[in-house]
């Protein structure tokens, strides 16, 4: 596995100014649902980055009168508004919601509609296209196709995720063992964000992070020592430690989820079809890294040899980075 950690190297000098600046990203939520014609309620809840809500606000067409004043509610995660409005008896069809400052951020919205004749839509809001326009209904394909998607990008632009998973392909030997530690870090985290997502566990996110970022500090040292030719436990039955620390990732991978406050309705659809999308984006990340690694080893790349140890390093000091930024944030809620 000589050859991945050259590609580890070669990613973690592309990716390190983004890596250091992480978040887990989460998104927001959008549902307007119809409660009398042409009466909606209207629940927008955006995430908590970093311990302050994201800056985006919810702008509805003119004309909207709001039949009793907004409800906003301040959580440790997220900031919630509500709002019933008017919307005359045209209703919201063909309408643009905007979402000013969304195009600032890398946050994706999810957008539920529910009208009274029975149609439903499920859609996603890009930064590239902060708005959206209420449409008619679609199939079960297309909602559960919107979840993979963001089940993909949940995991994709979810750095710390991807660091320890590219932690453990540099500590296993040979393709058998890493195909048992994947393996394990996906029934482990599927176990815990089927758990959180359904409701039966959950824990605080400010906490999980910084428990995240510590399973990636934790890796480092056993990367180097995996180096020197040294043994442990974690580099004798990596998938033990994969497992044990998938649980964990599970949590965070649940925030993307429960935090968006989907309609229990629409819950095992949701689950199902974003942890599907979480698992193709890891294993295109996986099979990305074997490429690279194999081709690297076709060209016949000679690389000095201290290059090989810098990947320990780099994910070893990113994890501490991690763990003292979001072990701040933690002691910043307690006050």
């Amino acid at each position: 596995m000589a050859y991945v950690r050259i590609v580890a190297l070669v990613l973690a000098m592309v990716f390190a100014p983004v890596l250091a600046h992480a978040h887990e990203t989460r998104p927001a939520y959008l549902r307007i649902q119809e409660i009398a014609p042409g009466r909606f309620s209207v629940l927008w809840r955006t995430p908590a980055i970093g311990g302050q809500p994201l800056s985006v606000v919810l702008q509805l067409p003119d004309g909207m009168t709001n039949l009793k004043p907004p409800l906003v509610q301040t959580l440790a995660d997220s900031r919630v508004e509500r709002r019933w409005i008017d919307a005359g008896p045209a209703g919201l069809a063909g309408q643009r919601i905007e979402l000013l400052g969304l195009q600032y951020t890398i946050t994706d919205v999810l957008v539920r509609v529910e009208l009274l004749d029975g149609r439903s839509w499920t859609s996603i809001v890009r930064p590239a296209r902060p708005w959206v326009e209420i449409a008619a209904s679609q199939s079960s394909w297309q909602v559960a196709w919107t979840y993979v998607v963001e089940g993909i990008r949940h995991i994709l632009f979810g750095p710390d995720h991807l660091l320890f998973v590219l932690g453990l392909m540099l500590i296993v030997q040979g393709r058998m063992m890493l195909l048992k530690t994947i393996t394990a870090f996906t029934a482990a985290h599927s176990i815990t964000l089927a758990m959180a997502t359904l409701g039966y566990a959950s824990l605080p996110l400010p906490p999980l992070e910084a428990g995240i970022a510590l399973s990636i500090l934790f890796l480092g040292p056993e990367i180097i020592r995996r180096e020197r030719g040294e043994t442990s436990l974690t580099i004798r039955y990596p998938w033990v430690i994969a497992f044990l620390f998938g649980l964990l990732h599970g949590f965070g991978f649940a925030s993307g989820l429960s935090l968006a406050g989907i309609p229990r309705a629409d819950i095992p659809v949701a689950l199902l079809f974003f942890n599907v999308g979480v698992e193709l984006g890891q294993l295109v990340f996986v099979f990305t890294a074997l490429a690279l690694a194999t081709s690297f080893r076709a060209l016949n790349v000679r690389w000095p040899r201290w290059a090989t140890a810098v990947p320990g390093y780099v994910v070893g000091s990113l994890g501490a980075f991690w763990v003292i930024q979001r072990t701040v944030i933690v002691l910043g809620a307690l006050r």
